[in-house]
Parts: C-alpha cells; structure tokens; sequence
C-alpha cells in the first residue's frame, strides 16, 4: 500500500508547477491551460476533447490548485478505480465509491473526505441521491464538480443515465462550487442539453478541440472473407492492433486463428477472471502481445500510444462508440489506421440488434419481477444493495431467452432502476473496528491468530485502523506459512468475533437496486421516453450504416459532420481520398460531362444513394461514368453547393 504524502496547497497554485510537479510535464496539451484557467476563474466548463486528449489533467490540475476537495462523477468502476490508482501513484489522496461497497466501508470513505486531507472524491451517479451521502456531502470543503462521461447526462447521448440527472441537484447544495463537464463524444444537440441538465450559470466557457485526427486514416472495406481480409491488413500494417468484435466466443476463435497465421494474438473480454484481464492487458500494452482481439469491455482507461490498426469486424451501434474505439489507434501521432471490414449480413444485424434491443414494457416488467424473486427481495426495500449476478442462471431459472433478459436488464438500466456491472471486481478489504488495547488483549487469548494479525499490522499498516485497506490472501499465507485458504477462514472468524471487517474479493458480475424494489405492476415506466429512446438509437444505428456504404466523401468529413464540425477540408488519408488521389485529375470536358449526367439524373429522379446514382450512369454507358471521373465531379457539385446530402445519406440537387 503506497504512503501518499499530503502537501501545502498554497505553494502549488500555479497550474503549470502542478502540471510539473504531478505529471513530469512542462507544457499542457492544446486547450488544456485554457479549460484549467477558465476553471480557476469559478466558470462553468463544457470541454470536448477527442479520445486520448487528456480530459482527466483540465479538473485535476485546477482541484489541486485550490484548497479543497473535488468531487468527481464517473458512470464506470473500472475507469474510477484506474483514475483512483493513478493519483494515488502521484501521491495523491484520492478514493472512490460506488456499488459493491460494505455501508461501513462508506461511512468510513466519506468520513475520511470529510475531516481527512483526501483531494478526489469519485462516486458512481447512483451514489448522489443516497442521503448518506447528501448529508456528508454538505459537510465538505467540495473546490470543484467534475463530470465525466457527461454526455450521459443527455437523453439524446448514445448512453443516457437518468441518475446523471441527480447532479443538477447538487449544484442546489453547493451553489458557489464551479462545475466542469467533460466529454469526447457530443453532438450539438447533447452539448446544448448538457449544459441545460447541469444549469450551467451565466458566467461559463465551452472548449472544443477538432475532431479531426490528421495521422488518422479511415478505412472501410466490404468483404464477404473478413478473416482474411483482416490477415492481409496485419502483416501490411506493422505495430499493435486491436480488433473488436461483439461476440466473446469470437474474441477466441479468431485469435487462435490469428496466432496459427504467425501473428502474435490474445482475447479479451468481460466474461474472464481479473488476473485474466489485466495478464493480458499487461502483455499486451509491453508488447508481448501484438494484437488483442476484443469485445468492447476492452480499451477503456488504457493510453497505449503505439496502436497501429484499430479494426472493427462487426459493426458498432453508434458512431460516437466507432470514434471512442478507433481513436485508440495512433496518439502517438504516428501514422495508424482505424478499418471497418463489413458486408450485408452486418447491415440486417445492426438494424436488427437495434430492434431487439427494445422489449415490451410487459417483458421489461417480468424480468423486473423475476429478478426480485431470484434474490427474495421485498417491495421497499434492497436500495443501493449489490448482488453477485450470472445471466445464465437468471435466465435458466426463469425460462427466459439470456439476450432478451440482457436487453430487458440494460433497459431498466436506462430506466434508473438496476444498475449492471459486467466485468466488476473488487479486492479483498479489511478494516479493524477493535482498538489498540483491545486487539492486544485478544491476540493473547487467542494466540494461534496472533502471527496473522501481526503478519496484517506489518504489510499494510496502522492505516487499517482508520480506513478499509486492500490485501491479499496469498501474501499474507506466505508471511505465516499457511495456505490462502487457510487466511481466509481465519480472516472470516475474526469479522465473526468482530475483531475487523473482511470483504472477500468480489469478481463476478453485480446487479445493484438503484432504488428500493418497485411492486413490478406499478414500475414507473416512462414509455414515451422508451419509445424516443428506440427512435434515436434506430436513427443512430443508420448513421453507422450511412457512415460505411459511402464511397465518394471523405471518412473523416462524415465523423466530424456527424459531431457539428463543418469541415471543407479533405482529410487526404482515408480510403475515399486515397482513391481519389489515385485518379488524378479530370480534363474540362470529361469533368463536365460527369457533372451534368449527375445533375440531369438528380433532377429527373429525386434523392438518391451516391451507388445508385453511378448505377444509372454506368448502365447508361455515358463516356463520363468511370469511377474516377464520377467521384472527382460529385466531389466538386458538392463543394460547389450545387448537390448536398440529406438525413438520409442521399444526394439531392440544393
């Protein structure tokens, strides 16, 4: 357990001495300082910073500036728990809480935040509406709000929370404490409605670093052999690689495929154990491992700056989670490319996983009621309790299909109502509620206990007296010559004698009562939402699909277009500009011929699809229908404003 060293805020409230001091850098990133300055200021902050931009430096640096606390919001554990470790590596005192956690390991944490000398505070959106939590909250010294992730706040986002709505009341207990919202993916109507849910006040800056990743190239490619395909790009593309499929048992069968072809290759996914994961993970970032094949559980929280290919075999729901996903390709600002491999069959998948992806309201409310049942959990009560979950018990039990409890669950997710931690683990803890004198006493009268207790006091510390500490069975086994099993039973009886508390390590999915249990016949389910809801992500879903069938405008216009940055700037690097490239230019005639076929055939049979636009030309059989000539002269109609798209992804005369 490291010893963080607490400091003197008032000799490190330059930002650029913190920013030396704490991460060894002497400059910020562009944008960094401002959004840092602007926060010091009492703004409220809006940053929009690409994947990889360093969202995490513009609210920690100005917390540490100040004397204080700053209270962090973040919707996932495993990016908590990271953020937590990292600060703590720098010596800094931070800790976290969110489900899974015993009420007295709470307790305690935000007693600590309260009278100790802790910087970070991150709690999961669920935690703010506890009163616990209220209450101690308003006895803080609270410098700053910081808010992740905080498209989810938005019902508009590809990941809406409703317990992200809960902050807005916060700002009602803590009115003089600036916020500062962070995100990497937002369209317009999201930043708008971002600001609008956190009442932003009248005095606020809004930050917005391009989309535009110029080393970046965007690829997307039908293929019928996507396997082979992918083979091809591996041994071109040199470096690191990601690949991401949907399916777990995928992230197996090609990887085993991938290391029988002579490339180096590994899986990952929720479903493995955590030394799983992080051997894997560690072997992959020290580049044991050339490429991991992943669901998308995998990437988030890593800063790998070497990646090469990010390549995608099955189509991601939304565009925001693709650009999440592919930007983990190249912060090096070396060269690297991001490809999507897809062909017909993944276009009918995504629109009908979209679909399924909303069940009845009647099914919601049975998966509702059997889930209550499995863990015998009466109206009113079980809120803020976490319970060990496997959905293929839960389904067998009840006779449901697994993918549609899975959707039912993700959806009273949506709601508010559970919360789903797939990939959650948590070390074992221990915590002595006995004091010094009495736990003397008792290693007298029970001296076969007394080498482990010593063996506890000596690895973490007198610190397990004040807060819940992480150890570890098989170290402490090796200190008193006994198996980790053997620690475990004798941990169990001493939280039997109340000598401490023991929470065993946890490292199964959790299912958490966000509220208290609902009669399942009056779950307050808000269908109109739900149906909004369906809508947009439908919409979602055909912009991925409109994002990949086009094969005449540049990759990266379609992203940041797509994000609210009108861009007339070609990339020059992505597949359509490099094919462009390739053609060359047109002579005057040729060029003009093309472009008055466009715009005779456009205004002879309405919008069209870019591919049944060079259909019509090349059937035809117009001297101007080559694909170069075709692709260079719609390029010029549209730059020209004389054709545009529409929400469809069609062209249409302006």
């Amino acid at each position: 357990m490291p010893v963080l060293f607490y400091f003197q805020l008032a000799s490190y409230s330059d930002p650029r001495h913190i920013l030396r001091q704490y991460w060894g850098y002497e400059t910020f990133r562009p944008l960094q300082e401002d959004i840092v300055r602007a926060s010091l200021e009492g703004k409220d902050v809006l940053a929009l910073l690409p994947t990889g931009g360093g969202k995490s430096v513009c609210f920690q640096v100005p917390a540490l500036a100040k004397e204080g606390i700053c209270l962090v919001v973040s919707p996932l554990i495993a990016l908590m728990k990271d953020q937590v470790a990292q600060l703590n590596r720098r010596d800094i005192a931070a800790v976290a809480i969110y489900s899974g956690m015993k009420p007295r390991e709470i307790d305690i944490t935000l007693d600590n935040c309260v009278y100790g000398n802790i910087k970070f505070l991150y709690v999961s959106p669920e935690r703010l509406k506890t009163e616990l939590f209220r209450e101690r909250l308003q006895r803080m010294n609270v410098n700053l709000i910081a808010i992740d992730e905080a498209h989810c706040i938005s019902q508009w986002g590809y990941d809406f929370r409703p317990p992200y709505l809960e902050i807005a009341e916060l700002r009602e207990l803590l009115p003089e404490v600036p916020v500062i919202a962070l995100t990497a993916t937002a369209t317009p109507e999201v930043r708008d409605d971002i600001r609008d849910k956190l009442a932003f006040r009248t005095v606020q800056e809004v930050f917005r670093k391009s989309f535009a990743r110029a080393n970046l190239s965007y690829s997307v490619r039908y293929e019928d052999n996507k396997d082979g395909k992918l083979l091809e790009i591996l041994r071109v593309v040199k470096g690191s690689a990601v690949v991401y499929v949907r399916s777990r048992k995928r992230t197996q069968q090609i990887a085993q495929w991938l290391t029988k072809q002579g490339i180096s290759a590994d899986y990952y996914h929720a479903g493995l154990s955590n030394e799983q994961r992080d051997q894997k993970q560690d072997a992959w970032i020290k580049s044991h491992t050339r490429v991991i094949v992943a669901t998308n559980a995998f990437g988030m929280g890593i800063d790998k700056p070497d990646v090469r290919v990010v390549a995608h075999m099955d189509l991601p729901d939304t565009l925001e989670a693709y650009y999440q996903e592919a930007g983990r390709a190249g912060r090096d600002e070396k060269k690297a490319y991001a490809v999507v491999l897809y062909n017909q069959d993944d276009l009918e998948a995504l629109r009908s996983r979209v679909q399924q992806a909303y069940p009845s309201i009647d099914y919601l409310r049975r998966v509702y009621q059997c889930l209550a049942n499995y863990y015998k959990i009466a109206v009113g009560s079980s809120q803020m309790e976490s319970y060990d979950f496997d959905l293929q018990a839960f389904a067998h039990t009840y006779r449901l299909q697994a993918l549609e409890a899975y959707h039912a669950l993700k959806k009273l997710e949506e709601e508010g109502f559970i919360q789903l931690n797939e990939s959650f683990y948590q070390p074992s803890r221990a915590y002595f509620t006995m004091d010094n004198r009495d736990l003397y006493r008792f290693q007298i009268e029970q001296g076969a206990y007394d080498p482990l207790i010593k063996a506890l006091l000596r690895h973490y510390g007198g610190e397990l007296f004040s807060t819940f500490v992480k150890i570890d069975e098989r170290q402490l086994g090796g200190s008193i010559d006994k198996p980790a099993g053997e620690v475990v039973r004798m941990m169990n009886f001493l939280h039997e004698r109340e000598v401490l508390i023991y929470d065993p390590k946890k490292d199964r999915p959790q299912v958490t009562f966000i509220t208290a249990r609902f009669d399942s016949t009056k779950l307050p389910i808000d269908k109109e939402l739900l149906d909004q809801r369906r809508k947009l992500n439908i919409d979602k879903a055909e912009s991925v699909i409109t994002y990949v069938t086009h094969h005449h405008r540049c990759r990266t216009q379609i992203l940041l277009e797509y994000f609210g940055e009108i861009n007339d700037d070609r990339c020059g690097v992505c597949d359509i500009c490099v094919e462009e490239k390739k053609a060359g230019k047109l002579s005057p005639e040729t060029e003009k011929e093309a472009e008055e076929a466009i715009i005779n055939l456009l205004s002879n049979n309405g919008p069209l699809l870019p591919d049944q636009v060079k259909e019509k030309l090349q059937t035809a059989r117009l001297s101007a229908t080559k694909a170069e000539a075709f692709t260079l002269s719609l390029r010029h109609l549209i730059e020209e404003g004389r054709v545009k798209y529409d929400e469809m992804g069609r062209l249409r005369l302006s």
